[in-house]
Order: structure tokens, then C-alpha cells, then sequence
């Protein structure tokens, strides 16, 4: 049986309360840990080089998801400008770091929700959205008066504050968080991230207490839950055998893991002697042995790796 995503529970009252919090966080702005505490409403730029102007990259059905996200149908994806972080390897970095995209309104988000809807996709997949959770929810909220009811997917680099993720309790549906590095020094070295694993492991208990494990329908498509996304690094610079035993620990053995293997050298990283080669088949393999160490047995492997 489907179940209904959770924004459909809030009533109008909750939901304008949830945009007025989020708003008054922009003219200081604490959105993500980087607590920049600039007035993006006054036009002012932090750490994600965004004001309050939504800026939008592209919009469409995807199919390169996990499985139950794509579906027959797509994962209903728009790809947000600009990123909290400065990953020197980022394979998306002419969004992420060079911030190509165009500038849109909240009713213009709102009417992409609904094309996606109405093109028949599973999900509104939200991609690298923390720095514009006040504009989401705003349009979040103007979609569904229009009729929007399927699930809303947080898809986010995981270095997120509890009090962003608290804004979206019963909003989000499903989270899908990155899971990249175990060791805050390379963090801040290779993505300019202060404190990334103690950030990351915070905001996966906060992403787990409000939806649990993932849950998929009678088709296999997923309908609420916590799905982590690890990419092996080369040498270990992720720390594959710190990250995947402290999620067994300390979230859940039923999580679902994507343990990708696609890391190419992008951006600046061919200037970092470690980044500038691909993964080995044995580094992937030993990956591996470590999620079944670990007991982490639903997810997704690379298969050819």
C-alpha cells in the first residue's frame, strides 16, 4: 500500500510557520554549519555564494538513481546552483562551484514540482538543496495547494545543522545523504568542510529519527526512509572502514547503503596527487568486505567494480 508523503499531514498554518522560521534564518544565516551569519535577504553571500534568490540548474526525470528512487518512471530531479561545500573533486562542479543556472521564482520551483509530478515521476528529488530550504518550503507549499502528492527526497552532500533538518521534519520523506569522509581534516582539506564527520554523524540521527528505514511500496518504489550514498575515495581518504561500521552501530543495520565506485578526477582534482586516479578494483573489493563486516546487507554495489 502507498503511503501518503507526510507534507500532506501539515495543516496550512503549520506549514506557514515552518516558511516563517526558515526566512527569519536567512538574515543571519545558520542554514548550514558553516554559520556564515551574513543577510542573504539584504543580498549578502556566504560559504554557497547564493542570496535569497532561488537559482535553479536544471529539471527533469532521472533515471541514474538507486532503484527504488528511478522506478520506471524517473526520480524527479532539480539540480539547485551553488553548494554548501567546495569538494575539489565535485563531478557536477560547473553547478556546484562555477554556479551555472538561472534564477527562479517561488511559483516557478512550485510549477517545476508539478511538471515533474505530471510527467509521471516517482519523486521530487531536491538536489544539493540546503542553502535554499526557506525557498523550498515556500514552494513546497504552493505545489501542494496544487495538487502535488508524491514523496519529497532531501539529496544533500550530508554536512547539514539539526535545526535546518528539524525545519523539515514531516516534510522531507526521504533522505539521501552523502556519507564522505570520516576524518575532519581531509574534509576540510579536499571540500573546505570544518567538523565534517562529527556534522555528519548528528545529522544522520536527526535524518533517521524522523524517517526511519527505508520503506518501499508493492512496486519496489521507495516511499519513505533513509537511503546514504558512500563514494570510495582513492588511498581511503573516505574512510570506508570508520563510516560504514559507525552507521551499523549507531543508526541501523537495515540502513541502505550505495556504495558507488564511479569517483573519476573532475575539477582541481587532477592537482592533488591522491584525487588524480581512479579507484582499483581491490580498493573497491576491499569496500566491500567491509559492508559485509559490518552486517550492512540492503543496498546497492557497483557491478562492475
Amino acid at each position: 500500500m502507498n503511503k501518503s508523503p507526510s507534507y500532506l499531514n501539515l495543516n496550512k498554518a503549520q506549514l506557514e510557520r515552518r516558511i516563517r522560521d526558515a526566512y527569519r534564518i536567512l538574515l543571519s544565516c545558520e542554514l548550514c554549519p558553516h554559520k556564515c551569519r551574513v543577510n542573504r535577504i539584504a543580498g549578502e553571500q556566504g560559504k554557497c555564494r547564493s542570496t535569497a534568490q532561488v537559482m535553479v540548474s536544471s529539471y527533469n526525470a532521472h533515471f541514474g538513481e538507486e532503484p527504488p528512487l528511478s522506478g520506471v518512471q524517473g526520480s524527479g530531479t532539480i539540480f539547485f546552483t551553488n553548494c554548501t561545500l567546495h569538494c575539489r573533486f565535485c563531478q557536477n562542479y560547473p553547478i556546484s562551484q562555477l554556479g551555472n543556472g538561472n534564477q527562479v521564482t517561488i511559483s516557478e520551483l512550485a510549477a517545476m514540482m508539478m511538471g515533474l509530478q505530471k510527467r509521471g515521476c516517482h519523486n521530487i528529488n531536491l538536489v544539493t538543496p540546503t542553502h535554499f530550504v526557506p525557498q523550498i518550503i515556500a514552494a513546497l507549499a504552493q505545489a501542494r495547494e496544487q495538487g502535488l502528492t508524491i514523496p519529497i527526497v532531501y539529496n544533500t552532500s550530508g554536512y547539514e545543522a539539526v535545526n535546518t533538518l528539524k525545519l523539515l521534519e514531516n516534510i522531507v520523506d526521504i533522505y539521501l545523504p552523502d556519507a564522505k569522509y570520516a576524518d575532519d581534516l581531509i574534509a576540510r582539506k579536499y571540500s573546505s568542510a570544518h567538523n565534517y564527520f562529527v556534522v555528519l554523524k548528528d545529522a544522520l540521527k536527526e535524518m533517521h529519527r524522523q524517517v526511519g528505514d527505508l520503506k518501499v511500496d508493492r512496486h519496489g518504489i521507495a516511499q519513505s526512509g533513509l537511503i546514504i550514498r558512500h563514494l570510495i575515495l582513492p588511498d581511503n581518504l573516505a574512510g570506508t572502514d570508520k563510516v560504514l561500521p559507525w552507521i551499523a552501530e549507531n543508526i541501523s543495520k537495515n540502513t541502505y547503503i550505495s556504495l558507488m565506485s564511479q569517483y573519476f578526477p573532475a575539477y582541481k582534482a587532477m592537482n592533488e596527487p591522491t584525487l588524480s586516479r581512479g579507484i582499483t578494483r581491490k580498493e573497491y573489493q576491499e569496500a566491500r568486505a567491509i559492508l559485509r563486516k559490518c552486517g550492512l546487507e540492503n543496498g546497492w554495489l557497483q557491478q562492475n567494480s
